[in-house]
């Protein structure tokens, strides 16, 4: 049995062309606070727990109500963890780091100068002294007492 074609030989079969868009990989749970920004917000430490992170991916989260930052991590298997940063204002912003290593230098170390260390060896020098002559006599008091 032939099969007729019931459409006129002008007709073009038509497929429709869909229109391709460059889509990046990203998680269909990622807010789009997270893709236009580079800082993403969340209220709390309850908020940076409920924030939903792609496995094998790490975001940091600014705490709006506080001076934190919650590292957010998951595994390969998607299981979460957290770590917890406090931050702090410097108020003497200006200093360089090289006044800064200078200062706790001076702060948290003291030097003895050659004089210093002369007059210390002559301490020593006197207190064995002393203990020789200690140790003479001792040793003479034993040897009457046998």
């Amino acid at each position: 049995m032939a099969f007729n074609n019931v459409f006129p030989a002008t007709y073009q079969q038509y497929y429709p062309q869909y229109q391709q868009q460059n889509y990046q990989a990203q998680p269909a749970y990622q807010t789009q606070q997270a893709q236009n920004s580079s800082i993403i917000w969340v209220q709390g430490e309850a908020g940076a727990k409920s924030y939903l992170v792609a496995p094998n991916n790490t975001v940091q989260l600014w705490d709006s109500e506080k001076q934190t930052i919650y590292l957010k991590s998951a595994d390969a298997s998607g299981m979460p963890s957290m770590k917890v940063l406090d931050y702090t204002i410097r108020e003497n912003a200006s200093h360089s780091v090289s006044d800064a290593v200078s200062a706790k230098v001076s702060n948290s170390a003291s030097y003895a100068t050659k004089d210093d260390l002369d007059a210390l060896s002559e301490q020593i020098t006197s207190i064995r002294a002393e203990l020789d002559i200690m140790n003479a006599k001792h040793a003479k008091k034993v040897g009457d007492d046998e």
